[in-house]
């Protein structure tokens, strides 16, 4: 059965994926979701760093972790995969060059009147990076797409801030179009074990990984009691690029991030979009049907 809808090339939508795809389980969903949704023109796919806490080479087990998915899908070779920095900027004026950063110069810079959408799923190392190294893209049809960040108006500590402040900082006082979709928004993005054995784990070997992946690092890295769920938290980037008002959010001027990591709100910066809700049942559906049609079709 062939989709409904089959995007003329000029309408879709310029898409770049960034993902710390080692580091949880939910990367994994996202970058699937990107990859089975028509409406994208996906540029490429950046694998990035996730700090050291669990040991070196964070940013090669990102690498190899999209090169797999990719293979599972059959798509491997046929998407672009660019590294990106190895680790996080060492001061708020130092980038740290990349194949992943030279791509989003590269397309940011490209004439095409659509906007170029830039997701991260992880830290904002590679756009800090981008920008610092060619501060033209800041006035560019640019829009990136962050997970990340506290609850706002006070902030504190969170996983993908904390990975690389610096980052955050620079890009969070550019020019660049920024929405952001906090901690308290992507944690809502909950499954259970028992929606994800009816939906995705019979769905082919990519169904399988998919599952069995995420249950394993419960396993691994829960440590509070046995638990059957897990929160989806990267697809709300997925969902918005899809459809912006796939959730409520309000433009508010952007904050700075002191050492605690909580936001300074100096009134000095451009807006921003911050989502403050997330249509959770537009997102995980169209994903559970996406890959039931991918299967039927492999």
């Amino acid at each position: 059965m062939q989709p409904l809808f089959i995007p003329e090339p000029a309408k879709k939508v310029r898409v770049i994926l960034n993902t710390d795809a080692k580091n949880e389980a939910d990367d994994q969903y996202a970058i699937v979701h990107t990859l089975l949704t028509p409406v994208f023109d996906l540029h490429g796919i950046i694998p990035a760093h996730f700090g050291d806490r669990r040991g070196g080479g964070s940013l090669q087990a990102s690498h190899e972790e999209v090169l797999k998915l990719l293979e599972l899908m059959d798509l491997k070779g046929r998407i672009p995969v660019h590294a990106g920095a190895d680790k996080a900027l060492p001061d708020e004026k130092t980038p740290v060059p990349s194949e992943g950063s030279a791509l989003i110069i590269r397309e940011a810079l490209k004439d095409d009147a659509r906007p170029l959408h830039i997701a991260f799923l992880g830290p904002l190392t590679d756009m800090a990076s981008a920008l610092l190294e060619a501060p033209a893209i800041a006035e560019r049809n640019v829009r990136v797409v962050w997970i990340g960040g506290e609850d706002w108006p006070v902030g504190g500590w969170e996983f993908n801030l904390w990975n690389d402040v610096h980052a955050a900082n620079v890009v969070f006082r550019s020019k660049v179009e920024l929405w952001q979709i906090p901690s308290t928004i992507y944690k809502r993005m909950a499954v259970s074990y028992a929606e994800l054995e009816e939906k995705v784990y019979d769905k082919g070997p990519l169904g399988k990984y998919l599952v069995e992946q995420l249950v394993e690092w419960n396993q691994r890295y829960h440590v509070h009691g046995p638990i059957e769920h897990r929160s989806l938290g990267d697809s709300p980037a997925v969902g918005v690029m899809m459809y912006p008002e796939c959730g409520w959010f309000e433009w508010r001027p952007a904050p700075e991030f002191n050492a605690e990591m909580n936001y300074v709100h100096s009134g000095r910066n451009r807006p921003i979009r911050v989502y403050h809700a997330i249509d959770q049942r537009f997102i995980l559906e169209d994903f559970f049907a996406k890959l039931a049609r991918f299967t039927r079709r492999s």
